[in-house]
């Protein structure tokens, strides 16, 4: 069952073409996670999910309709998008920040109401930002702010969650919460699709794997599956082993490459000596 799909889609910036003719079903209720190398277009095929990026050809859908013939507000009940770089507005707090993302529930006739309420506070619990929502946000380190920021796409409140490196400048215990979190999310009944950088992380907790090349989707599916020495190299150009995780069995990538050694320079001499 898919909620959201990709057909025959072609994006790109400017004359610069980014994927060509690409479809791609996404689970619904499973944890999706896209890995691939840098500049491979997992980050812009995330943007065309959320309309963002507009498809040269072909179609995003989302419950049996184009992208295209939802409202703002509408979609943004539907998604919720976390980017690379999120930037805050100056001097705002991070309650205020969690509490924008109540903003596609609120209108003329339906302003803040104790839902709102209480779905901006459990969000920062949940994100670990409970006590700092009196603190600025240009405050923050980089840590903080990442959970601050996942704290507002949580109070969206969306049937499905789109995350681009949402791991990005979280500490390793912070990163296997938020993984764990997505994960209880998924398990809640929830859509999850997440761009990760980390082989071993989108195997331990992703249910559907998309493995992307040059703007093209190489394989997908179970990591059990699809995840092995020669697809390794074929994505990412590592030599390795894979075997069993020892905590979950789940594929385990370990790369082979030999360290090379660090040239050091001979040290000066002093002059006369």
């Amino acid at each position: 069952m898919t909620r959201l799909r990709a057909q025959d889609l072609t994006l790109r910036y400017g004359e610069r073409v980014v994927s060509t003719r690409l479809d791609l079903d996404v689970p619904d209720g499973k944890f999706t996670a896209i890995v691939g190398p840098n500049a491979c277009g997992k980050s812009t095929l995330l943007r065309a999910f959320v309309r963002l990026m507009r498809p040269a050809e072909g179609t995003v859908g989302l419950d049996g309709r184009d992208l295209g013939s939802y409202g703002g507000k509408a979609l943004a009940r539907r998604l919720g998008f976390l980017p690379q770089d999120p930037v805050a507005p100056d001097d705002i707090t991070v309650r205020q920040l969690v509490a924008r993302g109540r903003y596609p529930h609120q209108s003329l006739l339906a302003m803040w109401s104790e839902d709102d309420e209480k779905a901006v506070a459990e969000a920062m619990e949940v994100a670990e930002v409970a006590g700092l929502g009196d603190r600025k946000v240009h405050e923050l380190s980089g840590g903080q702010r990442q959970r601050a920021w996942i704290a507002m796409v949580l109070a969206q409140g969306t049937p499905c969650l789109l995350l681009d490196e949402p791991t990005s400048f979280l500490d390793i215990t912070h990163q296997y919460r938020l993984l764990t979190l997505l994960a209880r999310l998924r398990d809640e009944g929830r859509t999850i699709i997440a761009v990760l950088h980390d082989i071993n992380q989108a195997g331990r907790f992703a249910d559907h794997l998309v493995a992307m090349r040059d703007g093209r989707i190489v394989a997908q599916g179970a990591a059990a599956d699809i995840v092995d020495a020669a697809l390794l190299d074929k994505v990412f150009d590592l030599p390795c082993v894979v075997m069993p995780d020892p905590v979950t069995g789940a594929p385990m990538v370990v790369p082979t490459l030999a360290p090379q050694p660090v040239a050091h320079e001979p040290a000066p001499t002093s002059p006369g000596v």
